[in-house]
């Protein structure tokens, strides 16, 4: 056995993917000392993009405290298919908390722990919060902001499949425009999800001027594992939004799963950036910019938008989004971000006043 073939086997990185990478450059899971912290045997649906998102999610956060942490999870799909009773995948304290309260239990548990290890002198175990669209952006809306005008020591996760997926595929406030769902359904003179709606709330998070705001795909997982490990290096309320395709919600095929992610992020439809006390401070820019149809094309609940009854007309809104985007956070090539004031209360967190 040559060298190379020895140094290979004894690293126990058997993807291809990530033999040919450095060791520091490989993902967490393409190593046999990982966490597998949600573990084989939950019901997820092929393709899941949060059951992906959501294993490096929290395997990172694991790696990144030594293995002191206990997790927060919203009822959604996450904790449907992984802890149909009796039984769990999960292989960390975790706590299923209500629909809408996940951000003030995830405050709770943080100051308990808190004092425990001021009590008895041990580490200190951190506390990762995470649920769906659903469950952050509008009935946990509250919960959370409160955690991030406190300032409380959790990092919030939101896997965003773009709707409640488990309840019957209904709008959210992360629904995009023009999409049909359950509940916006295709009639009328403009068919689909409304325009002029929903919620950003990585910028509402940004707001706040909280130590750490991002945004990821699963269609980058080392850079989603990158940021969740540097938001361990934080201590206060941070945010992490995670693009997670949904081929059942979506009308998709199940291995188009990471392809969708990606043509998000590289069509300007799904912006990837890092943002510290309310500044930006890293974009991901667009390598090759693909039409947004591309992306369209491929989920069904677009399909209206298409065909000898196309409705031209959202389209084009939608393209505009696209290029907003592009513009707003200087995707392309060496454009700079627009400038966005941080809040005070950023300054005070960041000692800059």
């Amino acid at each position: 056995m040559s060298e190379h073939q020895i140094k290979f086997y004894q690293t126990g990185t058997f993807t291809v993917g990530n033999r040919l990478l450095d060791p520091s450059q490989r993902s967490g899971q393409a190593n046999i000392e990982r966490f597998n912290s949600l573990n084989s045997g939950h019901r997820a649906c092929q393709g899941c993009g949060e059951a992906l998102g959501a294993r490096y999610t929290v395997d990172a956060a694991m790696k990144a405290t030594d293995g002191n942490l206990i997790a927060a999870n919203a009822t959604g799909c996450l904790e449907v298919f992984s802890t149909p009773y009796p039984e769990t995948s999960w292989q960390l304290p975790w706590f299923h908390s209500l629909f809408g309260n996940t951000a003030a239990v995830g405050t709770g548990m943080a100051a308990a722990m808190r004092v425990k290890a001021k009590k008895n002198g041990g580490p200190l175990v951190r506390v990762l919060a995470q649920g769906g669209d659903g469950g952050t952006t509008d009935i946990g809306f509250g919960c959370l902001s409160g955690m991030f005008e406190r300032n409380d020591d959790v990092l919030y996760v939101c896997y965003d499949n773009e709707g409640y997926m488990n309840t019957g595929v209904q709008r959210s406030s992360a629904t995009p425009p023009a999409v049909r769902t359950a509940t916006t359904q295709i009639v009328g003179s403009h068919p689909g999800n409304a325009f002029g709606q929903g919620k950003e709330v990585p910028l509402i998070a940004m707001a706040h001027g909280i130590p750490y705001v991002a945004t990821a795909s699963i269609a980058d997982l080392r850079d989603l594992e990158r940021k969740v490990k540097k938001a361990m290096t934080f201590h206060g309320a941070r945010y992490i939004h995670v693009l997670v395709p949904c081929p059942l919600g979506w009308g998709a095929a199940s291995k188009d799963t990471v392809k969708l992610a990606r043509l998000a992020q590289e069509s300007g439809l799904f912006p990837v950036f890092e943002a510290e006390y309310g500044e930006i401070t890293h974009v991901t820019k667009i390598r090759k910019l693909a039409p947004v149809e591309d992306y369209m094309k491929l989920q069904k609940r677009y399909a209206h938008l298409f065909g000898p009854k196309a409705d031209q007309s959202a389209l084009i809104r939608i393209k505009a989004i696209a290029e907003r985007n592009i513009r707003r956070f200087g995707l392309l090539g060496d454009e700079r971000s627009e400038p966005m004031p941080p809040a005070v209360q950023a300054d005070e967190r960041a000692d800059r006043l």
